[in-house]
């Protein structure tokens, strides 16, 4: 695991975007798994202002996956993560909407199989952008969750659907179930770029980073992945023991390395 601590929110944006830039021009046909959530819109405002420059590539070829879809929303629901993702980012990179999936919630029962399905056919996720929660949960496996689990119907805690309440007026109004990819899905993708800001993903972010692997943190299972890279503000990056080894690692990378 690489760890990245970085001066600010708006430069671990800019990090991240030239990542997910690279892989895009050296694979234009890149298949991207995207998160939502106020975590990585630094890194997709970023790739938005490039695109828009005339700086960033062309998105045509890639193909997107989200992490999760609420259950119970009706179609075009705008906190819906299909029209989120259309909304924060796909749409503004020109990909073709027909190119960027999320959960099926329409059948329930079989949406995580065919989820499953549908990622394998694309070829897996070249490059998987993740948040964190407050309490260590990742996409929607929430603590105690199967490091192994593939995607599937979740029922969401009062801490996260309170977590979620401001995109909805109301935690009541937030839905109790959602589609997820699972622990083991996001495994399988080829690189795990995880981005975390502010003090309230401090705590979370060391039981990740430097905890054991547990359920009782999922987004601990990013030890067990051989290309996962955690990029940190310094209130994130606040609570790691080992900050100041960051830091000179990343300091003395060799510039051709990359990400």
């Amino acid at each position: 695991m690489e760890v990245v601590p970085l001066s600010s929110a708006a430069e671990v944006g800019a990090v991240a975007a030239s990542a997910i830039e690279a892989l895009v021009r050296s694979r234009p046909d890149a298949v991207l798994g995207l998160a939502t959530g106020s975590s990585p819109l630094p890194t997709y405002q970023e790739l938005l202002a490039r695109h828009r420059a005339g700086t960033g590539p062309s998105y045509g070829g890639v193909r997107c996956f989200t992490l999760d879809e609420y259950v119970g929303l009706p179609i075009g629901h705008p906190e819906s993560y299909r029209e989120t993702i259309y909304r924060e980012l796909t749409d503004g990179l020109d990909i073709p909407r027909d190119r960027v999936a999320t959960p099926d919630p329409a059948d329930v029962e079989t949406a995580g199989a065919r989820y499953e399905e549908a990622i394998v056919a694309a070829g897996g996720v070249d490059l998987q952008v993740l948040g964190i929660g407050s309490d260590g949960h990742l996409a929607f496996n929430e603590p105690g969750s199967s490091l192994a689990s593939l995607t599937r119907i979740k029922t969401l805690t009062a801490r996260t659907r309170d977590d979620n309440a401001r995109f909805f007026g109301s935690a009541d109004d937030v839905p109790r179930h959602v589609l997820t990819q699972g622990l083991g899905t996001i495994l399988r993708a080829r690189h795990l770029l995880l981005v975390a800001t502010g003090a309230g993903k401090a705590d979370a972010v060391a039981a990740a980073v430097e905890g054991p692997v547990s359920a009782s943190c999922p987004a601990s299972v990013l030890q067990l992945h051989p290309h996962a890279t955690v990029l940190l503000d310094p209130d994130a990056a606040a609570g790691l023991a080992r900050l100041d080894y960051y830091r000179e690692v990343y300091a003395g990378k060799p510039a051709w390395q990359g990400m």
